[in-house]
């Protein structure tokens, strides 16, 4: 379900128009200069079937029907993090739609640990060549008109990155609704005091700037939201509100983290997420796998 077209933009702003996947709590966005057309998505879908091992593409279908139907150009298909969630469905956009690929180039960190996990073989190359571009701190990409800027926000993942555009950023997984705080940090490479860091410099953007998160799960009394402002997150955040201490958050972080359980799709996610979304090389029998490591994680 689109959040809806904003009928008027002040100055300087872009068109931000999220997609909500149901079965995993994922948002994706299509980020649009209102000048030229011009667009990014951000963190896209592929559907999948844990029961059968069956993907879909219903959800980027949506995104490439909207994408048609604006007369929009995409510029650019962008990664938060390598997903524990939900597979990406990069590869077929880009087949679809064209526009260039893009990641943290921590990227490489995260590739290390899994390509290990998951004894991915000699074949897999560990450089993050398998997206078109790897982006780092500062680095800033064109949108038409606008421009998007990268800010490197690990925690959660040594690779996690945010997308400032204009008076908007898509933090990824690092923060969510206020009502629900910040992401959690017990895999491989996150760190919760390296997160309050990071959040601490989105919190330091303009009150007004809008804030953009990758999944919500509803609560009591409110629908699914994926929309916030730096000033709500500053004051209301439950993880990070009211000025809370360094050592209070990591305290937090890591006693609420200790007993959670691991995503449900996280193993064929990281599997094909770490390729940018291309699955494991078929085997002779023209099939491709996803291993299940046992008693590994």
């Amino acid at each position: 379900m689109p959040i809806g077209d904003q009928a008027v933009l002040s100055a300087g702003q872009v068109n931000v128009e999220g997609f909500f996947d149901t079965a995993t709590s994922t948002v994706s966005y299509i980020v649009s200069d209102p000048e030229t057309g011009s667009c990014a998505i951000i963190d896209p879908v592929l559907d999948y079937s844990a029961r059968s091992g069956r993907t879909d593409t219903a959800s980027a279908d949506r995104l490439i029907e909207h994408v048609r139907n604006k007369d929009l150009n995409v510029r650019w298909i962008l990664e938060t993090h390598v997903h524990a969630d939900h597979l990406t469905s990069a590869p077929y956009l880009q087949s679809e739609l064209g526009g260039q690929t893009a990641i943290g180039g921590n990227v490489v960190a995260v590739q290390e640990v899994f390509a290990e996990a998951f004894h991915a073989g000699e074949s897999f190359s560990k450089d993050g060549s398998q997206w078109d571009i790897l982006v780092t701190e500062g680095q800033e990409l064109e949108l038409g008109n606008a421009t998007i800027k990268v800010m490197e926000t690990p925690g959660h993942t040594p690779a996690c990155v945010s997308y400032q555009i204009a008076d908007a950023v898509f933090v990824g997984d690092t923060i969510f609704m206020p009502d629900y705080g910040t992401a959690r940090c017990d895999f491989p490479g996150g760190d919760a005091d390296i997160l309050f860091t990071s959040v601490q410099r989105i919190l330091t953007l303009p009150d007004e700037t809008r804030v953009f998160t990758c999944h919500d799960y509803g609560g009591e009394g409110r629908d699914f939201s994926w929309e916030s402002s730096v000033a709500s997150q500053r004051q209301d955040n439950v993880h990070l509100g009211g000025d809370k201490s360094r050592f209070d958050f990591v305290t937090l972080r890591q006693s609420r983290d200790a007993g959670l359980q691991l995503p449900e799709l996280i193993l064929p996610s990281v599997q094909v997420n770490m390729r940018a979304g291309v699955f494991p090389p078929a085997e002779e029998n023209g099939v491709s796998y996803i291993k299940i490591p046992l008693n590994k994680f």
